[in-house]
């Protein structure tokens, strides 16, 4: 169940322990993702500005860029890895690159 914040209440006026409960519970809302798809695949081509052609485990092949984390913690990956591609239900063709096997 989501949280509700009062109609006269910002988080940036809230202070001490409330504001801190209040971020928390935002943040923990945000990190769910409702109706994400996780499924794995291999790179099959690395395309220009972090692009990769993935080959799912169904035989579908995707279009998925890195995650920002991944980016973020310099995570390399080349073609035959081994991969976790987060799809929305949206548009099944194209995804989100969130984790490599070792």
């Amino acid at each position: 169940m989501p949280f509700v914040v009062p109609d006269e209440t910002s988080v940036a006026t809230l202070t001490g322990p409330t504001r801190g409960r209040l971020v928390r519970r935002i943040a923990e809302d945000m990190a769910k993702k409702d109706g994400v798809i996780e499924i794995e695949g291999t790179i099959v081509e690395a395309l220009p500005n972090a692009m990769f052609r993935v080959e799912l485990t169904n035989g579908h092949k995707v279009l998925a860029h890195i995650s920002g984390k991944m980016r973020q913690h310099y995570i390399r990956i080349l073609p035959e890895d081994r991969v976790v591609v987060e799809l929305s239900p949206y548009d099944l063709t194209r995804g989100r690159i969130v984790f490599r096997y070792r």
